[in-house]
C-alpha cells in the first residue's frame, strides 16, 4: 500500500490540505495518506509534501528542529528519489536562500533566493492574493488535465527567483512574471495553494499521487 505523508512542522494549517489529498487518494486508489510528525514515517514514504504557511525563516527553522524530519526529508529525496510537492512556503524551502527578514539557507533543492514581491504597478497590493492564470512553460506530468489560462488560488508576499530557467515549469503575471510552479527531477514545488484551487488543484494532487518519475 502507498504511503503519502504530509509533514506537520506546526508552520500552518494542514485540514484543508489533507482533506483534498485524502479525496484525491480515494479517487485514484493511491493508498494512504497521512500528517505526520514521526521522522520515521517521512522515512519510509512513498510520496513527501511539505506544506508551509508564515515567514520563511520561522518555517525553516521549524523543519530543521522537528525531531529528526530535516534529516529524514532530505534522504528520502536525494537519496532515494522519493516524488516531493512543497506547497506555498514548502516550495519556497527548496530555494538556496530565503531573504524575508533576514539571509536564511534553504533545502538548495532548486537553485535561487526567496525575495519579496515588488510589482511593477505600484496599484497593485502586496501580499498577492487570490485567483491567477497559470502560464505553463514546461510539460509535467503532474500538468496532465492542466492547461496554461487555469486560474490557482495566491497567498504570498514573496516570490521564488529562479537561476535556471529550465526549472521553473510556470508562473502567472502580477505586474511581472511570478513563479507559479518550479520543479526537477522528482521534486516539484507550487507557489499557489492546490487545496484551494477547486477542479484545477485537485487534478495536481490527484496527478502528483498517481506519478512515478
Amino acid at each position: 500500500m502507498s504511503l503519502t505523508v504530509l509533514i506537520d512542522y506546526e508552520s500552518g494549517n494542514l485540514h484543508s490540505a489533507q482533506k483534498a489529498f485524502e479525496r484525491m487518494a480515494l479517487d485514484a486508489d493511491a493508498g494512504d495518506v497521512v500528517v505526520t510528525a514521526d521522522a520515521d514515517l517521512v522515512a519510509r514514504a512513498d510520496r513527501i509534501v511539505l506544506p508551509g504557511d508564515g515567514a520563511f525563516p520561522a518555517c525553516a527553522a521549524a523543519l530543521r528542529g522537528a525531531g529528526g524530519i530535516y534529516d529524514a526529508l532530505r534522504e528520502a529525496v536525494e537519496q532515494r528519489g522519493r516524488p516531493f510537492l512543497g506547497i506555498c512556503v514548502g516550495m519556497q524551502l527548496m530555494a538556496t536562500w530565503g531573504r524575508e527578514y533576514e539571509d536564511t539557507a534553504g533545502l538548495g533543492w532548486i537553485d535561487g533566493d526567496v525575495v519579496r514581491i515588488t510589482p511593477q504597478d505600484p496599484a497593485l497590493k502586496v501580499p498577492h492574493m487570490g485567483w491567477n492564470d497559470l502560464v505553463i512553460e514546461t510539460p509535467h506530468p503532474v500538468f496532465e488535465g492542466v492547461a496554461s489560462g487555469d486560474h490557482t488560488y495566491f497567498v504570498h508576499s514573496y516570490q521564488f527567483h529562479v537561476t535556471n530557467p529550465a526549472e521553473r515549469l510556470a508562473h502567472v503575471d502580477y505586474a511581472g512574471d511570478v513563479t507559479a510552479i518550479v520543479g526537477r527531477d522528482t521534486m516539484l514545488g507550487m507557489q499557489f495553494h492546490p487545496e484551494k484551487s477547486q477542479d484545477v488543484g485537485l487534478r495536481m494532487i490527484r496527478n502528483f499521487l498517481t506519478w512515478a518519475p
